[in-house]
């Protein structure tokens, strides 16, 4: 429920007394609900959120769009 809720695997991890974040994570990720969900729903914030950004970012003075560098970043983080 803590990892669901958005807690670290570290931070579960020194609660449960492990001293391994990966045993922690091997023990229970079986019982973590699916994420393909979260997964969709951050994806396709990400892509609407650098469009907003685009078309909201700075102009050269040539009428070309110049991207924020976080638009660029999320891009690249979700390809």
């Amino acid at each position: 429920m803590l990892l669901d809720a958005g807690e670290s695997i570290k931070a579960l991890s020194e609660y449960l007394g492990h001293s391994d974040p990966g045993f922690t994570l091997r023990t229970y990720t079986h019982l973590l609900p699916s994420s393909e969900i979260r997964t969709r729903k951050a994806i396709d914030d990400a892509f609407t959120e650098a469009n907003a950004e685009d078309r909201g970012s700075a102009s050269d003075g040539g009428g070309t769009s110049v991207p924020t560098p976080q638009a660029t970043c999320q891009r690249a983080l979700a390809a």
